[in-house]
């Protein structure tokens, strides 16, 4: 069990002892006179002894208050560097967690223009599908795909997943497709992959049944794009993290169709976190990028309907 007296009238002597005034020294707690006095108080009961005696209108310390003052001033001191140092710290370094595929293939990409617009900063991204408890503070900041994030965090909408099958020119050649069932007879890379199923069943003419075959799986876009893009068969992508390689024809989208999820990718940070300078630059720039990427949103990413409340 700890000796010491509680911090509060501690922290009320240093002040108090400092000063050598109880008003003064209440202007600077902002607290009242009274309130000053009666934490001295019970320091000096705790302690069994005095350390501060009237002498006319002004209360002055006792010999063993100028003994311990010094001490205890020294202490705050020490704690203030203490927190200063982590102050310092926290605000240094941006610290961001986000999901494989779009920290790989979209975020990452772009945190260089983030670096540069904010060189005090140090950005340090983990890539990682997993949730993470943004109250441990391990993290400033989620990039979380979740149909909705929880009340207890702050939240922003950053993008919608979108999806469509995608497929190599040479792929294609060899391998036509002229309907969406046309697909479920050709290598379709990570078939079991739920975006497989939702894409045809939100079809205007969904197919009767759909098989899993045996073939190529991965747990990343930026594996099954990888795999598509050398010709070994089709891959349900999202159009907006590969705006460049079907601009540039080296994978193609055989179909218009949008396949949508409920889900959607939100920026998340802890309530505590939201007064932050890095967490306010760091929220702004993502949003406009998102918009910047979206450009005139021919997928839909930047639409919310169908999103819970």
């Amino acid at each position: 069990m700890s000796r010491l007296p509680p911090l509060a009238a501690v922290r009320v002597f240093e002040a108090a002892a400092r000063h050598e005034n109880f008003s003064r020294a209440a202007e600077e707690l902002a607290m009242t006179q009274a309130g000053v006095s009666y934490q001295i108080k019970l320091l000096e009961e705790r302690l069994g002894a005095q350390l501060f005696v009237r002498r006319g209108r002004n209360m002055v310390l006792t010999a063993l208050g100028r003994r311990i003052a010094p001490r205890v001033s020294e202490s705050f001191a020490g704690l203030e560097e203490a927190f200063a140092l982590v102050r310092a710290e926290n605000e240094r370094v941006l610290t961001i967690t986000a999901p494989s595929s779009f920290a790989t293939l979209w975020l990452s990409a772009r945190l260089g223009a983030f670096q540069l617009r904010h060189p005090e900063l140090a950005v340090r991204l983990d890539v990682s599908n997993r949730l993470v408890d943004l109250e441990s503070g391990e993290f400033d900041v989620a990039i979380r795909r979740v149909v909705r994030p929880g009340p207890e965090l702050e939240a922003h909408f950053v993008m919608r997943h979108v999806f469509l099958p995608m497929a190599s020119p040479d792929f294609l050649l060899h391998h036509p497709v002229n309907e969406p069932r046309d697909l479920l007879s050709l290598p379709r890379i990570s078939a079991e992959d739920e975006w497989w199923p939702r894409w045809l069943e939100q079809l205007p003419e969904p197919p009767p049944s759909l098989a899993v075959p045996a073939g190529l799986r991965f747990e990343s876009q930026a594996l099954d794009s990888q795999a598509a893009l050398a010709g070994h068969g089709v891959a349900m992508l999202s159009p907006f993290l590969f705006a460049r390689e079907l601009e540039q024809g080296r994978l193609i989208a055989p179909f218009s169709h949008i396949g949508r999820e409920i889900h959607a990718l939100w920026l998340c940070y802890s309530p505590l976190k939201r007064g932050l300078a890095k967490v306010r630059a760091f929220r702004q720039w993502l949003l406009a990028e998102a918009r910047i990427s979206a450009g005139s949103d021919p997928w839909g990413v930047l639409d919310q309907t169908g999103l819970a409340d």
